[in-house]
């Protein structure tokens, strides 16, 4: 096919990190991004060049627009961690050059040139080869919620425990990790922030599912964790919340801490639990666990393919929006509960 010289794209406004952070939520784009035209990236010798059709927003997007991820912007460049699209070019090695035509799930990396366009540069080794029968809407959202679903339920089954807690239930991470924590007998207990988000989440496997906002919550939380005495507990809010949960659990608890939703001070209530009751607090990023368990990654690409094709997980989608008008309309459909929100090119 013939490869323009320019593209459309989202393009960053900010460069490197913010000074003054402004929280998870994504009130405009506008203070961060601008759509405009740039010139269709050249793939260097190990990279691909992706003619994207569908790309992901996720949290981790949120954050790193607004200059508040482990990764620095780079002004005039386009966003986007993730997408589906088929690969047009490839570098001067072996493998880019042979996965010219197939179509692939990537993930942008530290190229810095994302997947909110109409063509993205990735990684070869980054790219997954997609399987007929796996959506677009899936393959968009193949890598950073399924492989850290697969990832974090591994950390889940090492422990033994089968009780393991989860904050942002309703997310689409949680509920990937809810239904292979069903399928293996394993009890979740997942905290929400609407009532009703419980119905569904409990439908699916959820064993508790805990409203934050209920006045009773507090005392809701520690019976169920002296009942279940869970000693896993994977994070994406922080703040209060984490706090009240982390000083309920039992002795040998981990804290992993995976996302900062809530920005407000995160306190320790009782730094003397970590001393004389051997808990831990710990981080999970996507991106070390792959370059450290890397026999485990194929296994686990070809699982949630698997799974994605077969029905047993699909990906819930609350809108597909035309890149035109993704600066007028995606923060509104982030404001959605329950699914996921895609830009297509």
């Amino acid at each position: 096919m013939t490869i323009p010289s320019e593209m459309k794209a989202l393009l960053l406004v900010g460069d490197g990190y913010t000074r003054t952070p402004s929280g998870s939520v994504l009130e405009a784009m506008e203070p961060y991004l601008e759509r405009g035209s740039i010139a269709v990236p050249a793939p260097g010798p190990s990279q691909v060049l992706i003619k994207v059709s569908l790309a992901s927003i996720n949290p981790s997007d949120v954050a790193f627009i607004k200059g508040q991820y482990g990764q620095p912007r780079v002004k005039g460049r386009p966003a986007g961690f993730e997408g589906v699209g088929t690969i047009v070019a490839g570098g001067d090695e072996p493998y880019p050059k042979n996965l010219v035509g197939k179509r692939v799930a990537f993930a942008t990396g530290l190229s810095n040139w994302g997947s909110w366009a109409e063509y993205a540069v990735a990684e070869a080794a980054a790219c997954i080869p997609l399987l007929d029968t796996v959506r677009d809407e899936d393959g968009a959202a193949m890598i950073v919620n399924p492989l850290t679903a697969i990832a974090m339920f591994d950390i889940v089954k090492q422990e033994g425990e089968k009780a393991f807690v989860m904050t942002a239930g309703a997310s689409q991470l949680c509920k990937l990790i809810i239904g292979l924590a069903k399928e293996e007998g394993f009890r979740p207990v997942v905290t929400v922030r609407r009532d009703e988000q419980i119905a569904l989440l409990k439908e699916i496997g959820a064993t508790h599912v805990l409203n934050e906002k209920a006045p009773d919550f507090e005392a809701t939380l520690r019976e169920v964790m002296k009942a279940e005495q869970p000693r896993i507990f994977l994070d994406a809010v922080t703040g209060p919340l984490a706090s009240a949960i982390f000083n309920a659990m039992p002795k040998r608890a981990r804290w992993i801490i995976y996302g900062r939703l809530d920005t407000d001070a995160t306190v320790i209530r009782e730094p003397g639990q970590l001393i004389f009751q051997h808990k831990h607090i710990e981080g999970f990023w996507l991106s070390e666990w792959m370059r450290q368990f890397k026999e485990r990654r194929a296994p686990a690409i070809l699982e949630a393919q698997k799974r994605f094709s077969d029905g047993r997980w699909s990906t819930d989608v609350t809108a597909v929006v035309p890149l035109a008008e993704a600066i007028a309309r995606v923060p509104a459909e982030l404001a959605k509960p329950n699914g996921k929100v895609f830009i297509r090119p």
